[in-house]
């Protein structure tokens, strides 16, 4: 199942993606939420296929996809965790999970903008498999890692490259807005199969820049949420970024940047398409104006 949060007639609503249409399951049943955080918090994921097969139908052009959660709990990822991207970077292969903070505020749907910022121009782009954390839960086993997750998206994990260098954590570098895009919906487990048998492919401007699978992550989905769950608890909507392969332009000689006009694209197998245009940073928000 596809569960998407779109935006029509100046609200969010639920849906479940059939095709070229759109379930409206908010249109159906308005105490499920306006977005999938909201279905998930409320633990009412298993309602949404009933709901949607009573709901009404949208042709799904005719509506604009949000991110599947507005605003996550804890939005985090990890780096150098494809044995490729290892080896491109120069780094030694890590021991440990290396973990950052993205912050909510960066998240953007499908389709929307992606700002080269005033205060850099080493923009990067990162496909990767995102999962979402389907209810709250703490010390869990690798062995049940799979209980606890909602579903699966596509996450660009957009790299502000001099500012992550500066420090050792990344999140300033991580978290400029508009450099989280996720979507362009959540898909359910059981749709995705073995998260870990995936292709993934990103273009920039149509050039394929990144081809690999899932199967060279170093460290696997399960592995992250016994991992992460050892030191705090994960919460219904949290979105974690699994980390990007080889091909990041900041590795190319010379480096290929993202820049204005540029659009990038992230396919995963079993899941769909992140799109992304990229523009410079609007001037009304450099000069400190309200967004």
């Amino acid at each position: 199942m596809k569960v998407a949060t779109f935006h029509i007639d100046g609200a969010h609503h639920v849906g479940v993606v059939d095709g070229e249409e759109i379930a409206d399951v908010t249109a159906a049943d308005a105490s499920l939420g306006p977005d999938v955080g909201a279905v998930l918090a409320a633990g009412a994921l298993d309602r949404v296929a009933d709901v949607a097969s009573r709901a009404p139908r949208r042709p799904l052009a005719d509506v604009t996809l949000a991110a599947p959660v507005l605003r996550p709990p804890k939005f985090l990822a990890i780096g150098l965790n494809y044995a490729a991207h290892v080896a491109e970077t120069g780094a030694k292969p890590p021991e440990h999970q290396l973990w950052f903070n993205k912050q909510s505020t960066c998240v953007i749907a499908t389709g929307e903008p992606i700002h080269v910022p005033k205060a850099s121009s080493v923009v990067d782009y990162e496909g990767e498999l995102g999962f979402v954390i389907g209810r709250r839960c703490r010390h869990v086993p690798k062995e049940r890692a799979a209980e606890v997750i909602a579903g699966y998206t596509i996450v660009n994990d957009v790299s502000v490259r001099d500012w992550q260098v500066r420090s050792p954590t990344m999140t300033m570098g991580k978290s400029f807005d508009t450099h989280g895009p996720v979507g362009p919906w959540l898909v359910t487990s059981d749709e995705v199969g073995d998260p870990h048998r995936l292709h993934l492919r990103t273009w920039v401007d149509g050039e394929l820049r990144q081809d690999s699978h899932t199967d060279d992550l170093v460290f696997d989905c399960f592995d992250m949420v016994e991992h992460l769950s050892t030191a705090f608890t994960l919460e219904p909507g949290d979105v974690i970024a699994t980390g990007t392969p080889s091909g990041v332009g900041i590795a190319m000689k010379p480096p290929r940047l993202l820049a204005a006009g540029s659009v990038v694209r992230v396919e995963i197998e079993n899941i769909g398409v992140l799109e992304n245009p990229v523009i410079d940073e609007p001037e009304s928000l450099a000069s400190g104006a309200a967004r």
